[in-house]
């Protein structure tokens, strides 16, 4: 699959009027003399089947439309949870149909297995979370033996300990109960809010590795005009570290490619600003590196004022454009950190393909954490709106469960 071939963005205002028409049908059904449990069972299944087909073709056309936006998270997380309350829906429904008949209980467990379902989805989840946690404490523990014990290098045991601990605290919140029916009511509205905080945040986690995986392992085509390198900091004297020179050798490896395949040779834009710790820019330190490794310097573009990767590709656009504003354009970066640049290439209206530079193995986990925590603190107006609509959602349909009894 090629990314950029589609021109329309994907839509999926389609899951609002799958959502109003299951809540009319639900209050119509639950509002009649006698509850179909047929009717009532068909709607809540056929919704997040209808949902998962949504969501699913929209997740295909934003690849091809662009790969590097939140939608491309949004999409393949809430699939994961459209999925999860199929699966609940069916389980529920074998359990009933293979009891002795249809009773007045059934539909309280109908919607009830509904309100449960971020619970659910955790319980479900569970085995992905032990393995990931341990595999992200194991990774971090030789990070911090190899590169020190600095803040940053715990990110990764703190999200383990986070993820593992939710799993925890679900069960043995939710073991046994007691007290007045109040009580009992206030309690499952806390667990399933609790359990639909937990969802979002592991639906973000898995939804941003998927895109991730997807982004590394794409090759951008061989058409391209530019390849920029993004920068990361110096050694003290001056030349590139080992994690900058995987950038630009994989910005060399691509750029041979071309010629090989195509004829066609790509200018390189080195863009990276001069730190207060470092003797010369980035971007002069890279082209040093370039031209040492065969590279002829008027293929070589120098963008030395940015200080970010926002910067690195506004900074890096204003230069292309004033060659060739229809340029096609490429960057090179670290693996964990393509997707993230690619947000930033939107954000200044660059449609660039990305490709990753490998990194050590015990150096990816905890990277690839920060960038996980640099993108939820970016679109914040659209997450807040989602992560509140889901919390009113199962505290809302606890309530009706109950309401039912």
């Amino acid at each position: 699959m090629r990314f950029y071939t589609r021109k329309k963005k994907p839509k999926v205002w389609s899951l609002i009027a799958v959502a109003v028409i299951t809540a009319a049908a639900v209050v119509i059904e639950l509002n009649a003399e006698k509850v179909s449990v047929p009717a009532l069972s068909v709607t809540l299944l056929l919704a997040p089947v209808c949902a998962l087909v949504i969501l699913l073709a929209a997740f295909v056309r934003q690849l091809k439309y662009n790969p590097y936006s939140y939608n491309t998270i949004y999409y393949t997380a809430f699939s994961l949870l459209a999925l999860t309350a199929i699966i609940t829906q069916v389980t529920v429904l074998i359990q009933l149909f293979s009891g002795e008949g249809i009773d007045d209980s059934m539909p309280v467990n109908l919607v009830g297995a509904l309100a449960s379902s971020a619970k659910y989805y955790m319980i479900y989840s569970a085995p992905f979370v032990l393995v990931f946690s341990c595999a992200l404490c194991l990774s971090n523990i030789s990070l911090i033996r190899h590169e020190g014990r600095r803040p940053v290098h715990f990110l990764g045991i703190l999200l383990a300990f986070l993820m593992a601990g939710g799993e925890a605290y679900l069960f043995v919140s939710d073991y046994y109960t007691s007290g007045s029916e109040i009580e009992i009511i206030i309690h499952d509205v806390l667990t399933n809010i609790f359990a639909a905080v937990y969802l979002y945040f592991e639906c973000m986690v898995i939804g941003t590795i998927i895109a991730d995986i997807i982004v590394i392992r794409y090759r951008p085509s061989k058409d391209r005009d530019y390849v920029i390198v993004l920068g990361c900091g110096l050694r003290k004297d001056g030349t590139p570290t080992p994690l900058l020179k995987g950038r630009i050798d994989r910005a060399i490896s691509f750029y041979r490619e071309q010629i090989r395949e195509t004829g066609k040779a790509p200018a390189f834009v080195t863009s990276g600003g001069q730190g207060p710790d470092e003797v010369i820019s980035e971007s002069e330190s890279m082209k040093n590196y370039l031209v040492e490794n065969g590279i002829p310097p008027e293929h070589i573009l120098t963008e030395d004022k940015s200080t970010d990767t926002y910067e690195n590709m506004l900074f890096s656009k204003r230069i292309i454009d004033e060659k060739n504003p229809e340029a096609k354009v490429a960057f090179a970066t670290t693996n964990y950190h393509v997707f993230r640049s690619g947000l930033k290439a939107n954000r200044v209206k660059m449609h660039a393909e990305g490709m990753g530079a490998k990194t050590r193995w015990y150096f990816w986990p905890n990277a690839a954490v920060r960038e996980f925590v640099g993108i939820l603190t970016e679109h914040r107006g659209k997450q807040i709106l989602i992560f509140t609509g889901m919390i009113l959602f199962y505290a809302v349909m606890t309530v009706i469960q109950y309401r039912l009894y």
